[in-house]
């Protein structure tokens, strides 16, 4: 173990683990002011450099040792690959309570990338067989079926925008991965019907989606029609006493016509929302 100074190290390429600023990291920071850092980071020589460093384990406490004022902190140097690394960077924070959809996503296709470069040899005669084996060997590492690992992997394939509904949980799992499918300019128009419509794709509009896309004929237009059908399992009413109402429409107003104002308001509304986003 060394004291290493914070100006000499670096976050890890593509690390996967979000690092946030919440109550947690300002304990952390209150704890490192009080106590210093308790447990070493883990490190390795960064190539190229004489002496820097990216770090493998230990990015939350680099975290609160830059905001705590820190100009060093204690660690310890591993010489390994970035293959090696990016698997030790992985296994160090896979098994976290909370994790994200998309903090899983990024960390198995970290860890399939590098277990892919290590596994590479000159006399293999298939391309599929050394990514199939990193798939295969993660399953087997974490417990559940390579087509579960490949499933996560497919959702790097979306937007951060769509990304971030998926953690959020306003899109399932399986209907992200349907999602991920869609080229990147088809996922901005489908972002864009989400945010007008305020309504996110069941799973079989997710299939139906990917299959025009294969087949090149999804195109905005058939996005916003699609995300506005009515889903059956979405059919909400929405019920409010007359005296709450009746205030804001003249005496002679019947119901049904409090209804119909109403309903022409949102119409006149939606069009105007429509106009926008075509200026746009």
């Amino acid at each position: 173990m060394t004291n290493i100074s914070i100006n000499k190290l670096h976050e890890f390429r593509d690390h996967p683990y979000q690092v946030l600023d919440n109550d947690e990291m300002n304990n952390l920071i209150t704890s490192v002011q009080q106590q210093g850092i308790m447990t070493p980071l883990i490190v390795r020589p960064l190539e190229g450099t004489t002496d820097e460093y990216e770090i493998i384990s230990g990015h939350r406490r680099f975290r609160a040792a830059q905001k705590a004022g820190l100009t060093e902190v204690p660690a310890f140097i591993r010489p390994v690959s970035r293959d090696e690394a990016a698997i030790m960077v992985v296994d160090s924070n896979l098994h976290r309570e909370h994790l994200l959809p998309s903090e899983k996503a990024f960390a198995y296709k970290l860890k399939a990338e590098a277990l892919k470069h290590q596994g590479q040899r000159t006399d293999l005669t298939s391309e599929q067989l050394a990514p199939k084996l990193s798939t295969e060997l993660i399953a087997e590492q974490e417990g559940t079926s390579k087509d579960t690992v490949k499933r996560y992997i497919r959702l790097t394939k979306l937007i951060p925008d769509i990304l971030k509904l998926v953690d959020e949980q306003r899109i399932a799992f399986s209907v992200g991965v349907e999602l991920s499918y869609l080229t990147e300019n088809e996922q901005q128009d489908l972002f864009e019907s989400i945010e007008l419509e305020d309504k996110t794709p069941s799973l079989s509009q997710a299939i139906q989606m990917k299959k025009l896309s294969q087949s090149g004929k999804l195109d905005s237009e058939t996005i916003s029609r699609i995300i506005s059908e009515e889903k059956p399992n979405q059919r909400e009413k929405i019920s409010f006493q007359l005296d709450e109402l009746s205030k804001f429409f003249p005496k002679k107003y019947t119901p049904q016509d409090i209804y119909n104002r109403l309903l022409k308001l949102a119409q006149d509304d939606y069009r105007r929302r429509q106009r926008n986003r075509e200026e746009r």
